[in-house]
């Protein structure tokens, strides 16, 4: 199985421009996997891998575009 570059499934993983380039299609599928299907220990868990995608698809579009949807936001009404 090939792993997402430097992740230690925890928010203290910090995103770094050296770890984002090191993310190939291999690693980012896996990364939007692991999304998709919400495999996670624990909340917080998801929501660093859900930042690192995030920062990908800003620093990193071409890769992150077919993965895109993982990472918009519904708008919704607080009232």
């Amino acid at each position: 199985m090939h792993t997402v570059p430097n992740t230690t499934g925890t928010p203290e993983a910090s995103i770094t421009p050296e770890r984002l380039a090191a993310f190939d299609e291999l690693s980012i599928a896996e990364l939007a996997r692991r999304l998709d299907e919400d495999d996670y220990p624990t909340p917080f868990a998801g929501l660093s891998d859900w930042h690192l995608l995030r920062s990908l698809a800003i620093h990193r579009p071409e890769l992150a575009r077919p993965y895109v949807h993982l990472v918009d936001q519904e708008p919704f009404d607080e009232d």
